[in-house]
């Protein structure tokens, strides 16, 4: 029976350094049960780390976290007892077939030769992985193989998991796929703790989503909280001649007074706009200046927006993973 507890987790002043680098520097974090709260940031904000010490894969060197009402450091195996983690790199056995697997996982956590069998055929079912049951996991594709690892780490259903950017490289029906699955998981009251570096996944999944940057929460809240904090509107504009660029750059400045941002696309701009009436007046000055616009829009902040907002650099701005290459075995074992 899965936890009655408000927060699933619930952590305060968490620090982790490995020398010198403080991969986690003062964490708070409130997870309520029963929903997907989405962790995002770049490599080497801290996420990963984080949530190895919530799973006890890493000891705190501050701070204290209270997972499913137990402690991470003084009940550890109660933690373990009732989570399960599923990282970005594939744990099950690739030369094992896919069947093969999840009965090996089955046997591993007590049940019965004939109970297992029933167990790996219901869970392969429930993936769409039963045509390829038989065959070794090495010759899945990235899709699924996050399945196939998604599977295993629910053989027996946690009361939470922690999902480590389950689709980082996976092609967009893939990443959909694991996106039906989460949904699932929350269907059957499972708690989900989602890292990810995708911002519209967060957008799809998550119930709350916190932001993080050098290891500490910079904002937190809903989507529509997130977005509206950085502005209540967003321009995107796309013009005719990509020529034009720099001089609609020049015009949108002074007509709305805001910082304009020259997208990837060479003929595309964007600003956060709070009035509607300046929007109307911009086109008009474009229109004015000879700028011809082929199209534009005008909506909520995207989280890509908000990211950029909060951290100073977009999301895809990646930098190096958050344990540093000279952290001991010893320091990233359980």
């Amino acid at each position: 029976m899965h936890t009655q507890l408000e927060y699933a987790i619930e952590a305060a002043g968490l620090v982790k350094h490995f020398g010198r680098t403080r991969a986690v520097d003062g964490l708070d974090l409130q997870v309520r049960a029963g929903a997907v709260y989405g962790v995002l940031g770049p490599n080497g904000a801290g996420k990963t780390t984080a949530i190895r010490m919530l799973a006890t894969l890493l000891q705190p060197d501050g701070g204290a976290a209270r997972v499913l009402g137990h402690d991470i450091v003084t009940e550890a195996d109660a933690v373990r007892s009732r989570v399960s983690m599923t990282g970005q790199f594939a744990s099950v056995d690739e030369d094992l077939t896919g069947d093969e697997n999840l009965v090996l996982l089955c046997r591993l956590l007590g049940y019965p030769r004939r109970e297992a069998k029933a167990r790996a055929g219901e869970l392969l079912d429930a993936f769409g992985l039963a045509d390829a049951a038989s065959r070794q996991v090495k010759t899945y594709s990235g899709g699924m193989r996050r399945r196939i690892d998604i599977a295993a780490s629910i053989v027996v259903t946690p009361e939470l998991i922690f999902l480590d950017e389950p689709t980082t490289g996976l092609d967009p029906r893939s990443r959909k796929q694991v996106w039906e699955i989460v949904r699932a998981l929350v269907a059957e009251g499972t708690s989900v703790l989602l890292t990810t570096q995708y911002l519209d996944e967060a957008d799809q999944l998550a119930d709350r989503i916190a932001v993080i940057d050098h290891g500490k929460v910079i904002a937190e809240g809903t989507s529509s909280q997130l977005k509206a904090s950085v502005g209540s509107g967003a321009l995107h504009l796309r013009l005719l001649d990509p020529a034009q660029r720099l001089e609609a750059e020049r015009v949108l400045l002074r007509a709305l007074g805001t910082p304009i941002r020259l997208e990837g696309d060479p003929a595309a701009l964007s600003a956060r706009v709070a009035d509607a009436q300046r929007v109307a007046h911009a086109l008009t000055e474009l229109s004015n200046a000879g700028v011809a616009v082929a199209d534009f829009a005008l909506g909520q902040p995207s989280l890509d927006e908000v990211f950029l907002a909060l951290t100073g650099r977009p999301a895809e701005d990646q930098t190096d993973d958050d344990a540093p290459a000279d952290a001991t075995t010893e320091e990233v074992a359980a």
